[in-house]
């Protein structure tokens, strides 16, 4: 590690002065610097000034902390703390701003984008150059370049002309004359001087500029108040018509200011409205038990085999129409219903030639679930997804449409929003609802966004997506979090403090942020632990299922509530629902009795079933219908001849080839009780039924085939991958294996040698026989040494080791490099050098 009191030259060398609790912090917030872990410190320098990495980390920075870095990038390279203070702050000072400042400096400092001591901050040079402004990228404080950058074409002459109009004296040279006229606008009492000389039409042109654009047009011949400007250089010429302010001038016209309006603290999130906490937790419980219900009659819905997938997958327009329709709910919310089933793996593809969606193996083991463990599967899905049914509808880069459950709806950031979000929300007092626009602009300020992002604003689009779909989902309650909604996200999530820690000082260089930054997203472990408890919260809060129904007299029933599951299975083959909300309604037709009487039940286990499950008499109408169709079920037998039917009254048979709705079945008689015909037996069975016959099915073996209401299932399938926004966040025992690797590989790279490499950056070269000595006396005497290696796939590399033994062409050394101890083949060490005595 370098000495801390001298100061860093360079980054890497900065980067050494780090502890290692310092170095884990620049790791956990930059990941992709650890993929894959860099040999050493320079290398992992060398990498924090990628373009790629450099871009990714501004993008995460919060608006003030982006501010302070537009700051260094438009002060002197290098600044110190006073300078930066000053563009930040202006010339009359703001406390809030300088006592949030140390804390930016510190996140920019962690996250090595800033290095050096409080005299002389540099930006780096990569993110120097995508903030610092150009006629291409405006900078966001509206400054133009410099005198210096402005001046760099312009004629000697043209140079020594603006200065003495400036009241300047001549040089001799025109680096010394831009740097005159450089100091002149930088002075305060000086630049006053000369703007008070100017007219009123003069000053209201700079007042124009002073915040940007920083550039204007200009005619051929200008006017005397714009060639008063031009003559002192308080506008310079950058091209043909085109001038430009520059940066020394607005600053002074600014007052300093390098922002116009800095926003040194986060915005408060605004309640829109208070509720009891109870009253948010019971609107929320009831919303969880309709999010149950919603996903449980799509899958019904879909039980038999739902809707074709298309050719480029998905599910079409109006299938998704007609899904909206069954579930009587808007089509982008049944969308959202859809993908959520799709997430938690409850529904997929079943992949057979005709290829359509099913409810997975999965589903049936979730409805077996408690209630509210099934909430939390759901949640836990909707919370980790990175699949967006808000998008469904959209159109992609190609302007083809996308659709639900097809390709094209991840993005990765939503994850991290729906978390962010909830977060918010659980910093808030019990039952406190914030305004929507209050959370978009405190996520702005989060992330503000640069650049292209401006015009499509995702992060803020999947917020207002999270809040509606935490509400339907009943994570939230009458817009505020519910209990078991904070219990999800985790004790740590729950309990994040939203106030700013106490300032530090200027010269304080540990790693923190300026303000608390959202928890990280819980390990498995974690969230099984928050889930387990969440649904402990939630279960009293939902209704118990009912095991009886009300019976009447008009062939409906009412379930006064949600019914236990083994009462609603049966009762859906035995009824049809006819109407849904508080209690659901359910009507007796003759085609729902043949159905459960074609499930294989009987008469008299029907009116068991209705009789012991029913707090009110079976009415005489429902108990005739179920005799009536009961009587007539089976009477005719439907099998394969193609198909065939007989029956013991060759009466009936007669009635059968008589009607004219059999035309169409092409029947023909083959004995006095057997038809026959071409047509297939669910036809032929579909058929006689639609003349108002009820026959049955039977085998080759005469037995009656009992239609069960099995469900279509896919093969297992295992729920949709999220797509990672980056790298992951490393843990805490890859940190630690990473930061003693890189440590090891700097300390054999930096470690200075009494023989020096061939060549910059070449390995060791060392004769076998010198080798083999070298490391013989290294054994004696507990050195360590530099050595050369190759390994078995070619790959070089400088390693730092101490011998140990040295035998059979082997050697046996502590690597400091790996931090443990290996054997190394003789044959592959390329050469050995003494490290150099240290003092």
């Amino acid at each position: 590690m370098s000495d801390p009191a001298t100061p860093p030259r360079s980054l890497a060398e900065a980067l050494r002065q780090r502890d290692d609790a310092s170095l884990a912090a620049l790791l956990r917030a930059r990941p992709d610097l650890i993929t894959p872990v860099p040999t050493d410190l320079t290398q992992l320098a060398t990498r924090a000034g990628t373009r790629a990495s450099v871009v990714r980390a501004l993008e995460r920075l919060d608006r003030f902390a982006l501010q302070t870095a537009e700051a260094l990038a438009v002060a002197a390279d290098p600044a110190s703390y006073g300078e930066l203070l000053g563009l930040m702050t202006g010339d009359a000072g703001d406390p809030a701003v300088a006592a949030a400042l140390p804390r930016a400096v510190g996140t920019l400092r962690e996250q090595a984008l800033v290095w050096g001591d409080d005299e002389r901050l540099r930006l780096v040079r990569t993110a120097r150059e995508l903030l610092a402004p150009s006629p291409q990228h405006p900078s966001p404080t509206g400054l133009g370049p410099t005198v210096r950058e402005a001046t760099a074409g312009m004629s000697p002459g043209r140079i020594q002309e603006i200065v003495t109009a400036a009241g300047l004296p001549s040089t001799h040279d025109s680096v010394s004359a831009v740097a005159a006229l450089g100091e002149l606008f930088g002075d305060r009492e000086r630049m006053a001087a000369l703007l008070a000389g100017l007219p009123e039409e003069s000053r209201e042109v700079l007042a124009r500029l002073v915040w940007g654009p920083p550039y204007g047009q200009v005619t051929a011949e200008p006017a005397a108040h714009l060639r008063r400007l031009l003559d002192r250089g308080l506008l310079l010429p950058t091209a043909p018509g085109t001038v430009v302010l520059p940066r020394e001038v607005a600053l002074h016209l600014r007052g300093g200011r390098a922002h116009r309006a800095v926003e040194a603290l986060p915005p408060a999130l605004e309640p829109a409205a208070v509720h009891r906490p109870q009253v948010v937790d019971a609107t929320a419980a009831g919303q969880a038990y309709t999010a149950l219900a919603m996903v449980e009659e799509l899958l019904k819905d879909w039980h038999e085999g739902g809707p074709a997938v298309l050719r480029a997958g998905g599910l079409s327009v109006r299938d998704l129409k007609r899904t909206a329709v069954a579930l009587d709910v808007a089509e982008p919310v049944a969308a959202f219903w859809v993908e959520l089933a799709y997430a938690a793996g409850l529904l997929a593809s079943d992949g057979e030639a005709d290829e359509r969606f099913a409810a997975t193996p999965a589903y049936d083991e979730w409805l077996e679930q408690p209630a509210a463990r099934r909430w939390t599967r759901l949640t836990e899905a909707w919370l980790t997804a990175t699949r967006t049914a808000g998008l469904v509808g959209g159109r992609d880069a190609k302007d083809r449409t996308l659709s639900a459950l097809g390709p094209g709806l991840d993005r990765s950031a939503a994850p991290e929003v729906r978390h962010r979000v909830l977060t918010l929300l659980a910093g808030l007092p019990e039952g406190t609802a914030p305004s929507a626009d209050s959370v978009l602009a405190r996520l702005r300020w989060e992330r503000p966004l640069r650049g292209p992002q401006q015009d499509d604003d995702l992060r803020g689009r999947l917020a207002r997506w999270a809040l509606s779909e935490a509400e339907m989902l009943g994570v939230t309650g009458r817009g505020a979090l519910s209990a078991h909604g904070r219990a999800l996200l985790g004790a740590r999530a729950a309990a994040a403090q939203e106030a700013p820690p106490a300032a530090e000082g200027p010269g304080d260089k540990l790693p923190f942020h300026h303000v608390p930054v959202a928890v990280e997203p819980l390990s498995a472990v974690e969230q099984a632990s928050a889930s387990a408890a969440a649904a402990r919260l939630l279960a009293p809060l939902l209704p118990e299922p009912l095991d009886h129904v009300l019976l009447q007299a008009d062939l409906t029933a009412v379930a006064p509530g949600p019914l236990q599951r083994p009462l609603a299975d049966m009762l859906g083959v035995l009824a049809d629902v006819e109407s849904k909300g508080g209690a659901t309604v359910y009507r007796f037709t003759p085609g729902s009795v043949r159905r459960a009487l074609d499930a294989g039940r009987t008469a008299s286990d029907l009116h068991a079933f209705l009789a012991a499950h029913s707090r009110t008499p079976v009415p005489q109408p429902l108990a005739y219908l179920i005799d009536d169709v009961a009587r007539r079920h089976g009477h005719l037998r439907v099998g394969a001849a193609s198909a065939y039917v007989r029956c013991d009254d060759d009466a009936l048979l007669n009635e059968i080839m008589a009607d004219r709705r059999a035309a169409a079945l092409r029947l023909r008689r083959l004995a006095p009780t057997v038809l026959a015909t071409q047509a297939d037996p669910a036809t032929l069975l579909e058929g006689l039924r639609a003349m108002g016959f009820a026959p049955a099915a039977e085998s080759a073996e005469g037995d009656v085939l009992i239609a069960r209401a099995d469900a279509h299932r896919t093969p297992p399938r295992t729920a949709p991958a999220p797509v990672p926004d980056g790298p992951p966040t490393p843990d805490a025992t890859l940190l630690a294996a990473a930061i003693r690797a890189v440590r090891a590989g700097d300390l054999a790279s930096t470690t200075p040698r009494k023989q020096a490499p061939l060549g910059s950056g070449e390995l060791p070269r060392t004769s076998p026989a010198e080798t083999l000595a070298t490391m013989q006396a290294a054994v004696l005497t507990g050195e360590a040494l530099w050595i050369g290696y190759v390994n078995a796939e070619g790959a070089a590399s400088q390693r730092v080791i101490a011998p140990i033994r040295v035998e059979g062409g082997f050697v046996t050394a502590y690597d400091h490099t790996a931090d443990e101890v290996r054997t190394y083949p003789l044959h592959r060490v390329t050469g050995v050098a003494e490290l150099a005595d240290e003092g």
